[in-house]
């Protein structure tokens, strides 16, 4: 028997083509969200190709494991919604074939893709991402690519700010030069003015030879005068044919050292992080060893510092023979402040140790923290494969609708959710308000639930996003009308027997009169007996169904006044007068809780006025139909004659 069966080859062919196209698509919408992120480490630094072209390829592995379940989403959702669409999913039901089995060569693939990520986020995604923040780190200290405009001051050469008025592109000359320097201090600051200037890179790269021509320079001289000379020679006035001034500007890019990030979380393999928290919790529990020991040697016993305990040995010497309140009123004033000032003091000193400590400690946890959040985020993004698969799969098959449209949609409001609850899950967990393995398995326990339920629902032909299904809900819990919609017959076999429905009509007007004046519908309804006395209102029922069945035969009537008066009849509730729900348990829980209950006790109040209203129209749309049963009648008879 062959394990691999042609439709197994069909569905993986459609599948596979999908996911290595979305694949793609998602990675490179990922990747350009990543570099509009650091848009400012990039542009204007005069960076190589090779240096960018790696940087690429270095986030790009970074973003595969994000790229994976979303790409794994799409493609199920197109893939099966083609199917759907094609009325594949149908042929193969209706041939015997059962939705689990056709997912089963599909759920493999994303079995095996959900251990690929695990490896791959265990293996390379360390490598890719210590090399990446290498990368940047280097970036950002590299000085920007000198490129001075027109009109404006140019600030980017450290210790400088320049003004050129005109440049002339072929020559390279720059004319109208103002620059303000700063390299000695704000106190020093120097001012020069030029009448052309030429700016060139020396060849080490490491310095900018400023050539300026026909110029002055003002130098502040405040610092170097005495007061007397301040008020007359405020600055110093130099002119200057030639200059030549030699600027401190590293152009090159120079690559750190890439080890310095490896006490990194993200940069580590699983092993080495589950290592990493073991060190941790040793450190941890010798630090806070240490801080018992002292906490308990030195303030739980009294043991102070030496400048407290000589400020506060009066204190400590009385409190032996008597009280401490009485021991602080025997001293003079002036002992009093000393002794207050110690406190406060002493309070002061150990307050700032403390959280000194407790800065130390939270460093310390929060480093832990963010090596179990990584240790748990290799599974969890593994894992998201598998689950977005349990949503997309059974989503396309329900929803029927192929290419790019809907899956698209769907798959990003997905996504969107997913990424909001797993993104505040490790925000909590980071912070150390929630539990780290709460806060990042988070949402794997919230989307799980739901593709079980979706798998259940495709496998049952369950219409999920039925949208008559969930007006109809929504009329029922709101109370709106249902109107009817009745036209005049073509072609009628059965003539509608008016004799008998007459008679018909007028006993369930009589019905509906007497139900009426027994039930006293526009009272108010008692509380007690909506909640704790549980009933059924067999009579409304009872005339709900005389009302339709005579609403049917008269449905075959040629007169467009009976058809018309038809649609206008109501059609009738038989429990949303009387209770809220059909157990007594429900009952008695909302009738416990008064809020709830009486929300539950006003709409029931409604739906009872509702019902007067509506078996008033009955009688008066029954009285309508016999007239004009009577007057077809008496027309009949008066041309018979």
């Amino acid at each position: 028997m062959r394990i691999i069966k042609k439709l197994d080859l069909y569905i993986l062919k459609n599948y596979l083509l999908l996911f290595a196209g979305t694949f793609f698509i998602c990675l490179f919408i990922f990747i350009m969200q990543f570099i509009w992120q650091y848009i400012d480490d990039l542009v204007g630094k005069g960076l190589s190709w090779d240096v960018l072209l790696e940087f690429f390829f270095y986030a790009s592995l970074t973003l595969v494991p994000m790229s994976l379940p979303l790409a794994v989403l799409l493609a199920s959702l197109i893939s099966f919604g083609n199917m759907g669409e094609k009325l594949e999913l149908l042929s193969m039901k209706a041939a015997g074939v059962p939705l689990v089995r056709i997912l089963l060569p599909i759920f493999i693939v994303a079995l095996l893709v959900c251990g690929a990520s695990f490896v791959f986020q265990d293996r390379i995604q360390p490598k890719a991402t210590r090399q990446l923040a290498t990368l940047l780190w280097s970036m950002r200290q590299k000085s920007p690519e000198l490129d001075i405009p027109e009109g404006i001051f140019y600030s980017d050469i450290p210790g400088y700010s320049i003004f050129v008025q005109k440049k002339d592109t072929k020559t390279g000359m720059l004319h109208g030069v103002m620059i303000y320097s700063t390299q000695g201090g704000y106190d020093k600051m120097e001012i020069v003015l030029a009448d052309s200037a030429r700016l060139q890179g020396t060849e080490d790269q490491k310095f900018l030879r400023l050539t300026m021509y026909e110029g002055e320079r003002f130098r502040n001289m405040d610092s170097q005068t005495g007061n007397m000379l301040k008020a007359n020679i405020p600055y110093m006035r130099e002119t200057f044919h030639t200059e030549v001034a030699m600027i401190p500007f590293d152009a090159s890019f120079n690559m750190m050292d890439a080890n310095l990030f490896n006490g990194d979380a993200k940069t580590k393999e699983l092993t080495k992080i589950l290592s990493g928290i073991d060190s941790l919790n040793s450190v941890s529990d010798s630090i806070g060893r240490h801080y018992r020991k002292v906490a308990k040697n030195q303030y739980l016993k009294g043991a102070f510092p030496k400048e407290v305990s000589d400020s506060a040995a009066l204190v400590a010497k009385a409190q032996e023979q008597e009280p401490l309140d009485s021991t602080y009123l025997r001293l003079s004033p002036d002992q009093r402040k000393t002794v207050i000032k110690s406190a406060l003091s002493n309070a002061q000193s150990i307050q700032a140790e403390f959280e000194f400590r407790g800065m130390t400690t939270e460093s310390t946890n929060m480093t832990l923290r963010r090596h179990h959040m990584e240790a748990r985020k290799k599974f969890t993004n593994s894992l998201a494969c598998l689950i977005f698969f349990f949503i997309g799969a059974p989503l396309g098959a329900i929803i029927r609708k192929g290419g790019l449209g809907v899956p698209v949609v769907v798959s990003v409001l997905v996504f969107i959710f997913y990424y909001i609850v797993n993104a505040g899950g490790e925000k909590m967990a980071k912070s150390g308000e929630w539990a780290v393995w709460f806060g990042i398995w988070l949402s794997t326990m919230v989307l799980t639930p739901i593709g079980l339920f979706l798998i259940n629902r495709a496998n049952k032909d369950s219409v999920v996003f039925n949208i008559e299904g969930y007006q109809n809900f929504f009329k029922r819990l709101l109370g709106i009308r249902t109107k009817r919609k009745l036209n005049r017959k073509e072609i009628i076999i059965h003539e509608p027997d008016y004799p008998q429905l007459t008679k018909d009509i007028e006993a369930l007007a009589e019905d509906c009169r007497q139900y009426s004046n027994r039930k006293k519908l526009l009272n108010i309804p008692s509380y007690y007996a909506i909640f704790f006395k549980f009933h059924e209102d067999h009579t409304v029922r009872e005339l709900k169904d005389r009302t339709e069945a005579l609403v049917e035969q008269l449905h075959n009537s040629k007169d467009n006044a009976i058809i018309g008066a038809l649609n206008d009849m109501p059609i009738l509730y038989t429990d949303a007068h009387a209770r809220p729900f059909n157990t007594r348990r429900k009952n008695l829980i909302a009738g416990i809780c008064l809020p709830v209950g009486i929300l539950l006790w006003l709409r029931i109040w409604k739906f009872r006025l509702r019902l007067y209203q509506d078996i008033n129209q009955i009688q008066k749309l029954g009285q309508f139909i016999i007239e004009r049963i009577n007057k077809q009648t008496d027309n009949g008879q008066g041309n018979h004659a």
